[in-house]
């Protein structure tokens, strides 16, 4: 089964983790056919001297300029459009894809050809990945997928592949605001098609307290609670979880210092990691 790797960079990805995001991708058990990048805009130089550096030595990369900066919705949206492959792994620049995970994803399609997309926890580490502060579940089944929608964004963007023509039929990728993804994958389970997890890590994230303080803020929750207003619309939750969801947000993004949030989150991360090693 062919499949392409979809993978965006901009101005303020760091060159050394972007290198890293790629040779995770070069050095999987399984290589894809074809890695499209969209570079987001005008870039710096030691940005474009890894670009440089990896098409020199990786034939089947793709790569896409944009003009100016698009942002991450419209970004990834032209990316997948351009992808050749009926399947399509998202990758972000400054992670790192474990050895086996499109080898693993590509068996999951052939077992089940029913599904359109499948993704997998994360860790989060600082500085390097022996360094792991912690792990964000997600549900494994399509039942409890769509269930977990209801509440929270249901799967991990940068583990997923997924059928190019699923995602194009629920309308792609759209910008909304740090939502872009939870919006598609609403629009996917709308349109009736199937989801999974794999119950193991398939992606080491880079977390810090710049990244907990990005969960926070104004903006952040007004985009949030927007898009719960939309699931409420779509007859997906009741005015009570609407309520509810819009609450323990506005509490944990908006009344919340940002100290004291990156605090929690450290302590969640924490418990999270220590959890999954029981």
């Amino acid at each position: 089964m062919k499949f392409s790797v979809s993978m965006c960079v901009y101005e303020k990805d760091n060159p050394v983790h972007f290198r890293e995001a790629i040779n995770s991708i070069i050095n999987q058990t399984l290589m894809p056919d074809e890695i499209v990048l969209v570079v987001d805009g005008e870039i710096p130089g030691d940005l474009r001297a890894v670009i440089d550096e990896a098409l020199k030595k990786i034939a089947i990369l793709d790569v896409i300029y944009l003009e100016k900066n698009l942002g991450h919705g419209e970004a990834r949206r032209i990316g997948v459009s351009k992808c050749k492959n009926s399947l399509v792994a998202i990758m972000d620049a400054d992670d790192i894809s474990l050895p086996g995970r499109f080898e693993k994803q590509i068996q999951k399609f052939k077992e089940d050809p029913s599904l359109s997309i499948v993704g997998g926890y994360i860790m989060e580490f600082i500085d390097i990945p022996d360094n792991p502060v912690g792990l964000r579940h997600v549900p494994k089944t399509d039942g409890d997928i769509k269930e977990y929608m209801k509440s929270r964004c249901p799967m991990n963007q940068m583990t997923v592949m997924f059928k190019k023509e699923a995602v194009e039929q629920a309308g792609g990728y759209i910008d909304w605001y740090c939502e872009e993804d939870y919006y598609l994958w609403l629009r996917m389970a709308q349109c009736g098609f199937k989801f999974e997890n794999f119950d193991e890590v398939l992606v080491c994230v880079r977390a810090g307290d710049e990244m907990y303080r990005r969960r926070g803020g104004c903006k952040y929750f007004i985009s949030e609670a927007k898009l719960q207003v939309y699931i409420f619309k779509k007859k997906i939750i009741s005015v009570w979880r609407l309520i509810y969801n819009v609450a323990i947000r506005f509490v944990l993004q908006v009344a919340m210092p940002n100290g004291l949030r990156v605090v929690i989150y450290k302590k969640l991360a924490r418990k999270a990691s220590i959890n999954s090693r029981n």
